[in-house]
């Protein structure tokens, strides 16, 4: 078979190719033996008649087009195996000539993946954060554990620092008067002093009792998380629903054993401790990862098509509008409070889109380097610890599904050749 290549772009690839007498044979003796799976004739059994009697006994369109189908996709693979390109999405073929079985010349044009310059994995050297749990850390999570066990006993006085208001509010905007999306709520529970809520907003509850009723103005910061409130003045009106005294329990051997398996207030502090190193090993563990690909990435030349960024994109967005649900908000509501219009949201999340797209490149990239591989035994083992965390049969089921199981071989991949990136690198850690 002959192959010409063109390169369109540095993603985008036309290839002509003509086929030789060889496949051309191959691939019609592979037609007959498909047609004659479902060809009855007299005398023989199915699918056992000699090919001759099948040519002759089968529609010449019906063969033909059995025909094309074998030899496009074997001069298609061929040409992929010959010129090393990796193809992202289905090619655009055309028939630009046709003999039935004697000569067949295409034209395919394919997005691929360009060119990879790889940085030096071996010597990129990073920064690993310190990890150090502080008697800090510890005080604040013992204090977390006070408030959640703490009773709280409703009360007809002002009320003050520490205690727990419930209100009504709405929230409109100064100058319209208009309704605001989301900044209202009802029956919502506020420890005064916690600094949870809106910078300014607590200090406008000290005094009230229940039943009162207030009505201030709060302006936004200008780096509030929805944009759509960045530096908006808006018009509270309250009203206290009931406030309740938070009285915590004392930190003693009593309230060790209440919050778990402690005989004394020592024993639950040192597993506060271990558990806080875990989390901050793991924290650190997940940072010093994130910055070795992203520096690889940096360090790399890689020349993207725009249907795997467009993907991407496409499945950041599909995990954002599931979260959105899960906090009963509508997609139109979500991008009216972020006050961006749904292409603009997207092209915000395009960057982002990038670097994952890049690294997953570069790990594929270096993953065939290094020769990193999953076995079928390393699979199974990984799948039977997956259906032990799953005994529902259907969700067992699921699992063994064809693209599922490819989906955990590449995640699988990514870990070993991560696992092999950090052997590499000499990561210093940072002073604590």
């Amino acid at each position: 078979m002959q192959v010409s290549r063109k390169d369109q772009s540095e993603t985008s690839v036309q290839l002509t190719l003509t086929a030789d007498a060889k496949l051309l044979d191959a691939a019609k003796q592979e037609a007959l033996k498909h047609v004659a799976k479902n060809l009855k004739l007299q005398g023989f059994r199915e699918g056992k008649a000699p090919a001759n009697l099948v040519e002759k006994s089968t529609d010449p369109a019906t063969l033909q087009s059995e025909f094309l189908d074998i030899a496009m996709n074997r001069m298609y693979g061929a040409a992929l195996d010959e010129e090393k390109l990796r193809p992202v999405a289905q090619p655009k073929v055309t028939v630009k000539k046709f003999a039935p079985f004697t000569e067949l010349e295409l034209e395919a044009e394919v997005e691929v993946i360009g060119k990879i310059k790889l940085a030096d994995y071996k010597k990129v050297s990073v920064e690993k954060p310190a990890v150090k749990v502080t008697a800090k850390d510890v005080e604040e999570v013992l204090e977390s554990l006070r408030t959640r066990e703490a009773e709280k006993k409703e009360v007809k006085r002002a009320a003050k620092d520490g205690d727990e208001i419930t209100i009504d509010f709405t929230g409109t905007d100064s100058k319209t008067n208009e309704a605001i999306q989301g900044a209202d709520g009802k029956a919502y529970p506020l420890v005064l002093g916690s600094n949870t809520f809106i910078p300014g907003f607590e200090p406008e509850l000290i005094g009230l009792k229940t039943g009162d009723e207030k009505t201030f103005d709060i302006t936004f910061p200008k780096d509030y998380g929805v944009a759509a409130l960045q530096n908006r003045a808006v018009t509270f009106a309250i009203k206290v629903v009931a406030v309740k005294e938070v009285v915590e329990p004392k930190l003693d051997d009593e309230f060790a054993a209440k919050v778990g398996p402690f005989k004394t207030v020592a024993e639950l502090k040192e597993d506060i401790k271990k558990q806080l190193q875990t989390e901050k090993e793991y924290q650190a563990d997940r940072e010093f990862v994130d910055k070795l690909l992203t520096t690889l990435g940096e360090k790399s030349t890689v020349a993207i098509p725009a249907v795997l960024i467009d993907e991407q994109l496409e499945r950041m967005e599909a995990e954002e509008r599931q979260n959105i649900t899960y906090r009963g908000q509508t997609w139109q509501e979500h991008l009216d409070a972020e006050g961006v219009t749904a292409e603009e949201h997207r092209e915000r999340l395009r960057p982002d889109a990038e670097i994952r797209v890049k690294a997953g490149l570069v790990l594929a990239e270096i993953a065939e380097a290094e020769k990193i591989d999953v076995t079928p035994e390393e699979l199974e083992v990984r799948m039977q610890l997956m259906k032990g965390q799953y005994p529902d049969p259907q969700m067992q089921a699921e699992l063994d599904k064809p693209e599922n199981r490819r989906d955990i071989v590449s995640r699988m991949m990514s870990e070993k050749t991560i696992d092999k990136l950090k052997e590499y690198a000499s990561a210093k850690p940072a002073k604590a």
